[in-house]
């Protein structure tokens, strides 16, 4: 899959991609006076993404229009909405915009495309109207917008504590390929948390080296734990994960980790061997069926 650049220039409107993510590791801390879960996690976005196109309406106020191969709610209810009239209402300044939102990415899986969108929103009408307004100002939207909506701002990498708002950028950078499973289930990221039972020692024993990897920028070592802390509690809910995550290791293609709180799986693979991911691609679908793409990590 190829990378592509951000924003492009289209007639009289903007193309905005946004890029999928996966979490390299993903730990509970504990539960927070909030209620919320504290997490930490490693996330790198990858080259495969949602496209929104921002253009002039034919009609007043905003337009949403939902297209492509996976569902997305429309109107008001899409945090595409939400992040365009947020940032026009705080600029002071309307304009009559229609934007189209091809779905490529599918809802439930982890992968956070609605975060990706809504920050995609927010650069992409940032620069069509002009605004001019810093990383740091959009930043302070889109934490209003979703927990994890910051960290596509930035990035390619970033590790994310808090809620997931607390964006920690890492530098170093870390090339890779991955298979990425996409299985036939929508997975509610509340119904996850809400199940999770918070196992303390296991925390203690992830988080001491992951931390030390991440100061080493050794997050290779860090992505080949595959450490994802809501993965008992996805799998409790939705047994036909566990059991594909089990019949696809047992064909030797190699450790599969959980993004986010589920569905989509991966598995690491250096970026260079471009043919052994081809085979395991091939071998997954003739043996297993399941649906599944190759992404390398993301430039921007």
């Amino acid at each position: 899959m190829v990378s592509k650049e951000q924003i492009t220039t289209v007639s009289d409107g903007l193309l905005v991609r946004a890029p999928a993510k996966i979490n390299l590791s993903l730990l509970i801390a504990g539960k927070r006076p909030d209620g919320f879960h504290e997490i930490e996690t490693v996330m790198a976005k990858v080259n495969w993404y949602d496209e929104i196109l921002i253009e002039p309406a034919l009609k007043a106020d905003i337009e949403l229009v939902c297209q492509g191969p996976e569902w997305a709610p429309a109107g008001q209810d899409n945090l595409i909405y939400q992040a365009a009239k947020l940032l026009m209402n705080s600029c002071g300044e309307w304009a009559d915009i229609r934007i189209s939102l091809t779905k490529n990415i599918p809802a439930g899986s982890g992968l956070g495309s609605a975060s990706s969108d809504a920050a995609a929103t927010l650069i992409g009408l940032n620069q069509y109207m002009e605004f001019g307004l810093p990383n740091r100002q959009l930043a302070k939207l889109a934490k209003r917008l979703g927990s994890d909506v910051a960290f596509f701002l930035d990035g390619p990498l970033a590790q994310c504590s808090g809620k997931g708002e607390k964006i920690k950028k890492l530098a170093k950078k870390f090339n890779f390929s991955a298979l990425l499973i996409l299985p036939d289930v929508s997975v509610s990221t509340k119904k996850v948390y809400a199940n999770y039972r918070h196992n303390r020692p296991l925390y203690e024993k992830l988080n001491t080296p992951i931390n030390s990897y991440i100061q080493k920028n050794r997050i290779d070592l860090v992505s080949k734990m595959c450490a994802n802390m809501l993965e008992t509690s996805c799998f409790s809910l939705y047994k036909e994960l566990a059991e594909l995550k089990a019949k696809i290791e047992s064909l030797g293609i190699g450790p599969l980790c959980l993004s986010g709180s589920g569905s989509a799986m991966f598995c690491i693979m250096d970026s260079r061997d471009k043919e052994r991911a081809g085979e395991n691609r091939r071998k997954l679908e003739q043996q297993i069926g399941c649906k599944s793409i190759i992404v390398n990590n993301n430039r921007w």
